[in-house]
């Protein structure tokens, strides 16, 4: 079965976050972390019979789902959980936010690995929790953790190290042996961990597998709380279907509790979306995963010849992040914007000095955007 992505998809007007920010202007949106494909047809399908059905009910998660979600962990990671173990959410977010309220204590100290997706240090600072930021380090092209820093970063009130694997905004793909120096670390300083691994199956090189931190060891996965989602890879995240893997029964159980009291189940369409995506979802992201290698590879030749500008290479996740410090102004963001180009500034994730680029978009569309880009940088250097 093929698949079509480079036909465009209208979105304006559909109350896309993405696009309605700049509704009316000339202007392409590469921020929000979304793409511009259809969801796999089986995921629509799968909507639309439930949608026939017209009772739209309260609904309980689906023991269909639960047995699913085991079933993927097994063969893709060889990571054996108990249905059990998992709680659903609307999101992953909340689940941050609840890492932040229950895996620490008032006068507790995180260990915030940047630059990162600005809702773990939301979390954070809502929950009223001290953390210290440790810049990750550019290393052969990779952002990885500077082992010293972290290191020298650890407090004796330390409880919480969060980690976001595939890394978002940098793309990296930890390696088994990065992720199990980091779990030693952890277990040495007696750490929980919590992962958010939203971005696990949107990987675009060959060879370079992704590893559930929980799955190194036991006691890694007693410490341990994983987020995740089909939301980013199968492209329904309007809507809202997420899970949080806990071993640790107590810890289970305060997550459960705080969950019904504060926020709501998924949807009965995330999960519908959800089950229809693992059984049947594969061929279509499959296709997705070869469109987007073509789309990173297409935007690093970019980036690569404009002058001032440079960018990691992107192991995983369809978001770039670009490196503007050579360009001499005093806000990239905004200089892209004024040529017809959304991207999310830098500060947003922990470095000003750099903007996000959301390249899952039509190949017309991001050669476009990458033409104003191009210009952007021109008009810098003709001044």
């Amino acid at each position: 079965m093929t698949f079509d992505f480079d036909t465009p998809v209208e979105r304006a007007g559909t109350w896309s976050a993405r696009w309605e920010k700049y509704a009316g202007r000339d202007v392409i949106p590469l921020w929000v972390a979304d793409t511009d494909f259809r969801a796999p047809p089986a995921v629509l399908e799968a909507m639309h019979a439930r949608l026939g059905h017209g009772v739209m009910g309260y609904t309980a998660p689906p023991d269909e789902l639960r047995a699913a979600i085991v079933a993927r962990m097994q063969r893709l990671h060889g990571w054996r959980i108990e249905p059990g173990w998992i709680v659903f959410l609307p999101g992953v977010v909340p689940g941050l936010h609840l890492a932040a309220r229950h895996l620490m204590t008032s006068g507790d100290h995180a260990l915030l690995p940047t630059p990162l997706y600005h809702h773990f240090k939301r979390a954070l600072e809502l929950a009223q929790r001290v953390h210290t930021e440790v810049p990750l380090v550019l290393q052969a092209g990779r952002w990885v953790f500077d082992e010293e820093r972290l290191a020298a970063s650890v407090q004796p009130q330390s409880r919480l190290l969060y980690l976001c694997n595939p890394q978002n905004p940098g793309g990296t793909i930890f390696t088994r042996s990065e992720l199990q120096r980091l779990a030693d670390f952890a277990l040495r300083h007696d750490l929980w961990i919590c992962s958010d691994e939203i971005h696990s199956e949107i990987l675009l090189d060959a060879g370079k597998p992704h590893v559930p931190v929980a799955s190194l060891a036991p006691e890694i996965s007693r410490r341990s709380v994983t987020l995740n989602s089909p939301n980013k890879a199968f492209n329904f995240p309007g809507a809202g279907c997420a899970w949080a893997i806990i071993e640790d029964e107590r810890l289970r159980a305060a997550f459960a509790a705080d969950h019904h009291a504060t926020i709501h189940d998924p949807s009965v369409f995330g999960f519908i979306g959800a089950l229809a995506a693992y059984r049947e979802g594969d061929g279509w992201l499959a296709a997705q995963l070869a469109y987007l290698r073509q789309r990173r590879d297409q935007l690093e030749q970019s980036i690569g010849t404009l002058p001032g500008l440079a960018m990691a290479h992107v192991e995983a996740t369809y978001l770039a992040w670009i490196d503007c410090a050579g360009l001499d102004v005093p806000d990239a963001h905004a200089l892209f914007l004024q040529h017809g180009v959304a991207l999310s500034p830098g500060a947003q994730f922990g470095d000003a000095r750099f903007v996000r680029l959301n390249f899952g978009t039509q190949r017309a569309r991001l050669a476009l955007a990458l033409e104003r880009i191009a210009s952007a940088v021109s008009s810098t250097r003709s001044r």
